[in-house]
């Protein structure tokens, strides 16, 4: 009989279950989505370090699946709560008529489980099939080939999904138990019966406080953006992020008040049709939901954040990856190794070189593999070229008079450091090499080579055509350019060179001036079989034959390859665009699903309201029309707050990243978070409205 009951009651709350179901559903979904690509990376053909990587990030992710299954499990009780306090009265005829507690836990009993084991179901077979999409997917971000496409189940997806939803719905269980057992007969047949009365905030305090958010989240915007250099530091930039929380609450807390001041002026449109009603159940909405609003237009504006920058980083680095890797290996030196240095990621150790090392600095690369064993026929294209210093020229000389004024605006640069030097016809052997342009200077010019755009806009500060003058080596030179140039000498995954300065052939730098050496070149093979063997002597310290071997003797030679270089940006890209995928989905689901109960609570709540404007001659239509613009603004202000965070929240996400993200790549990534967005939430909103449109209707 009381199986028999939970089904009939399944049926008649059916839409009441539509959002339960749905975030059930979504759930497990992307649940088991994210946790089997174990299982599809073995129909892909990649490279031992790629799959090292992607076993990385799958682990990264299980991690990341126990915060996942944290904030379901929280928003899964906090949606069966909504369903519990809609069948208040509901229990209280069932107790009316005899039955006990312990009966009516039965029914929820049943309810839940069957209600878990139909989503659980139906969240599986369509993460299964999606999942199909995602072996795609993985595919591209790594850059690998699908062997052949197959339809790969993964069992062990499978069995953690159930553990961590079966867990879930027994707390779920535990939570109505709990619930039912707190429940009075007198207060759930009158569970229904709500105070009508809306609370309407003081116009001038209203007006006074949007003012104040509005200025605070002002102040904040303009911090993350036109002052981003002064926030180089975790305490300085608490700040800005707490003037936005705060500014967010008080434009919440202060919306009613503002809109119905506003609105009250204009009496054309107050006055017409249904707008009044909608203004006031708005505002009595907000009254009684601003923290809630707050934090699902702040989880809004983080989910589009992380998606949007996440995409545009990998797609940036997708893009850069080809011209930054414009040959196989680069290799550098350490030039005139002294006896005692300190030696680059010791932490200020002292490191005391062997004689074999201080007599190697002195030789360049070439005869280094050669003396090592390494056949040069290997390899082709080789240029090797010297990078000097100078004592004459720090960053503090290059800025010159304008260094006060440099400092003050980037207080955390090393003004210390030595300018790198490199000579003309050194660096267009490179960039003939890398196809990239060439440059002639005269006797007395230079020219600044600068491809991080951040530095590349500090020099730019000081650079002018002709009028910027630097000495070096003792002799006086004046820019060729009023900007720095785009360029590098040394391969990297993005663009990082903070400043190379060219100077004329002439110039008079000697042999002790010397900082490094730098060799490029190419694998002189056909075959990836072939390149892969003469990878083994480079790839890097821990594993290769010869930098080893170079390492072990003291010699100070570092090396980085190609390959080495795009399957680590492409590994790291592709994690962290995993990770923002998943948390900006769950993020999502949760701000639109509490947003969805939300409204249907206050549906449930102000049903008396709607019978009101039954009985004084509004029809279903215009009801329904005074409905669904309630609804379109309760889940349109979170988000428009939101996505105007997010403007400046990835503008200064990009400033930061620069070289790893830029702007050009960002409309991509835009549209597919709208997309994502869009199905969700959109999801969501169809829900709560047809939701809320049966709970309006039903007679009490």
């Amino acid at each position: 009989m009381l199986f028999k009951l939970s089904i009939r009651n399944m049926k008649k709350s059916f839409k009441d279950y539509a959002i339960y179901f749905l975030t059930l559903v979504l759930g497990v979904a992307i649940f088991y989505m994210f946790n089997s690509i174990d299982s599809q990376q073995a129909m892909l053909e990649v490279s031992q370090s790629t799959r090292d990587i992607i076993k990385l990030m799958i682990n990264m992710l299980g991690y990341i699946s126990v915060f996942v299954a944290v904030v379901l499990g929280l928003l899964i009780v906090y949606a069966n709560n909504f369903l519990i306090n809609r069948r208040k009265k509901e229990f209280g005829i069932y107790m009316t008529l005899g039955m006990g507690k312990r009966q009516i836990s039965k029914i929820i009993l049943m309810e839940t489980i069957l209600v878990g084991i139909i989503s659980l179901i139906v969240g599986l077979v369509i993460g299964i099939f999606a999942s199909q999409f995602m072996s795609v997917l993985v595919a591209k971000m790594f850059e690998a080939d699908m062997s052949e496409f197959q339809f790969v189940f993964s069992k062990d997806a499978c069995i953690k999904t159930c553990i961590y939803f079966a867990v879930m719905y027994v707390a779920v269980m535990f939570f109505n138990t709990f619930t039912i057992s707190r429940y009075k007969l007198i207060n759930l047949l009158n569970a229904t019966k709500k105070n009508e009365s809306i609370k309407i905030k003081n116009p001038v305090i209203s007006i006074l406080v949007f003012l104040f958010g509005a200025g605070i989240l002002g102040y904040a915007y303009w911090k993350v953006t036109g002052d981003v250099n002064s926030l180089t530091t975790a305490d300085k930039i608490l700040p800005p992020i707490l003037m936005g929380i705060v500014g967010t609450i008080s434009i919440f807390w202060s919306l009613s008040g503002f809109v119905i001041q506003v609105a009250q002026k204009m009496k054309s449109t107050y006055l017409k049709d249904t707008n009044m009603f909608v203004l006031r159940q708005i505002n009595n909405k907000i009254n009684t939901t601003i923290i809630s609003m707050s934090i699902i237009c702040l989880m809004l504006f983080m989910t589009i954040s992380i998606l949007s920058v996440s995409l545009s980083l990998r797609n940036t680095m997708q893009r850069e990856l080809a011209d930054m890797t414009p040959v196989d290996l680069n290799l550098s030196k350490t030039a005139n190794l002294p006896e005692k240095y300190l030696q680059y990621g010791t932490y200020g150790k002292e490191i005391t070189s062997t004689a074999e090392a201080m007599a190697d600095s002195r030789i360049s690369i070439t005869e280094t593999l050669k003396n090592n064993g390494l056949d040069m026929s290997v390899l082709k294209d080789v240029v090797e070229i010297p990078i000097y210093t100078s004592n004459d020229l720090t960053w503090k000389d290059f800025f010159g008079e304008d260094y006060g004024k440099v400092k003050a605006q980037f207080p955390k640069l090393d003004y210390g450091a030595a300018e790198a030097i490199v000579k003309i016809s050194d660096y267009n052997k490179i960039a003939k090499l890398y196809g990239t342009e060439q440059y002639e200077l005269k006797d007395d010019e230079y020219i600044v080579l600068c491809d991080y755009d951040n530095m590349a806009e500090i020099r730019n500060q000081v650079l002018n055509e002709g009028g910027h003058k630097l000495t070096i080596a003792g002799r006086e030179y004046k820019s060729k350019y009023a900007n720095c140039k785009n360029g590098y000498i040394e391969m990297a995954a993005s663009h990082i060179n903070t400043g190379i300065i060219l100077v004329p052939d002439n110039c008079p730098l000697t042999e002790d001036m010397k900082e490094k050496t730098v060799f490029v070149a190419n694998y002189n093979v056909e075959t990836e079989e072939e390149k892969e063997e003469i990878e083994k002597n480079f790839a890097d310290n821990n594993n290769s034959i010869l930098l080893q071997n170079l390492d072990n003797k003291g010699i100070d030679l570092d090396g980085i390859t190609k390959i080495v270089i795009i399957q680590s940006s492409v590994g790291v890209a592709s994690i962290v665009t995993f990770i923002a995928i998943y948390l900006g989905i769950i993020f999502l689901i949760a701000s639109a699903a509490i947003l969805a109960l939300k409204q249907l609570t206050e549906s449930s709540d102000n049903k008396q309201r709607y019978l009101v404007l039954r009985k004084i001659g509004c029809d279903e239509k215009m009801i329904n029309r005074a409905l669904f613009r309630q609804i379109i603004i309760f889940f349109g202000l979170p988000l428009i707050l939101a996505i105007i965070h997010s403007i400046f929240g990835i503008q200064f996400a990009m400033t930061i990243m620069a070289g790893l993200a830029k702007s050009e790549d960002l409309l991509p990534s835009i549209i597919a978070t709208v997309i994502i967005i869009g199905i969700i939430y959109g999801a969501y909103f169809l829900a709560t409205y047809f939701g809320s449109k049966n709970i309006i209707k039903e007679e009490e």
